[in-house]
């Protein structure tokens, strides 16, 4: 495993880690925005999305996101008698999206959001300082 020797890589970690937060978080708010879309023009309710993560380059070298996949598991059935997309026996499908998972992994996503943006920030103050040194 190689490790970067100087500051920029720990930068170039730190801004993947903002990047793919921020990303991640987008997803998590699709998810939640369309928790009750019983048809997205296609006939069938949303399906969940997951973002799926990978290293950027071998060693420690930062995170992207690789790919925005589709959650395969199966949609809820809710009984809805009076609901446009009812079937015969008054249930509609509904996306598989759970509000508390996604409210955990918005939570997540945050928390990584803000640990990467301290690293930036703390960074700031050590060049500031070392600027201060050498006056």
């Amino acid at each position: 495993m190689k490790v970067e020797g100087d500051m920029f890589g720990t930068l170039d970690v730190a801004v993947s880690g903002l990047k793919a937060s921020r990303k991640h978080m987008d997803v998590v708010t699709s998810n939640i925005v369309n928790a009750q879309t019983t048809d997205t023009g296609k006939g069938e309710p949303y399906r969940r999305l997951e973002a799926v993560f990978k290293a950027s380059k071998e060693g420690i070298s930062g995170v992207e996101v690789a790919d925005i996949a589709s959650d395969p598991s199966e949609f809820q059935k809710v009984l809805k008698p009076g609901h446009p997309q009812a079937d015969a026996q008054g249930y509609v499908r509904m996306p598989n999206v759970s509000l508390p998972r996604e409210l955990i992994q918005m939570n997540q996503a945050t928390r990584a959001y803000e640990a990467n943006a301290s690293i930036l920030r703390r960074y700031q103050r050590m060049v500031e300082a070392s600027l201060a040194l050498l006056r």
